[in-house]
């Protein structure tokens, strides 16, 4: 079962690929941007989970660490966090994820095994 999503990128350095990445509600986010901060960020935002990517925001997402935020954001609480990257992130609509492995769908899903592999392994074990 997959979901249509929209997604708040927030790159800290236009030459880096490192990307941090939250799950948004559009309307709520769209009527937020348009200056109705009277929205709480509860309704915003999907989760208050912040997603890490070093590969651009294709592929599997991982949570970012305490590490991570601090040293970008100066702070590793959540309320912060997220309220940056919807101040200066961009949004990315209409992307098709898997609800049950986070997986980002390709348009031609059936014909491969859409993974990436950091591994080293190759598509053995995955």
């Amino acid at each position: 079962m997959t979901k249509n999503i929209t997604k708040v990128v927030y790159k800290p350095d236009s030459q880096s690929t490192d990307e941090y990445i939250i799950i948004v509600n559009a309307d709520e986010y769209k009527q937020y941007k348009e200056g109705d901060t009277t929205i709480p960020l509860v309704e915003v935002v999907d989760a208050f989970e912040v997603y890490f990517s070093n590969q651009g925001n294709q592929g599997i997402l991982g949570r970012a660490s305490k590490q991570q935020l601090e040293a970008v954001f100066g702070t590793a609480r959540d309320d912060d966090v997220v309220k940056k990257i919807i101040e200066d992130g961009h949004a990315r609509v209409g992307e098709k994820f898997d609800r049950e492995t986070g997986k980002q769908l390709g348009r031609n899903a059936a014909m491969g095994s859409n993974t990436i592999d950091n591994r080293g392994k190759g598509m053995h074990g995955i």
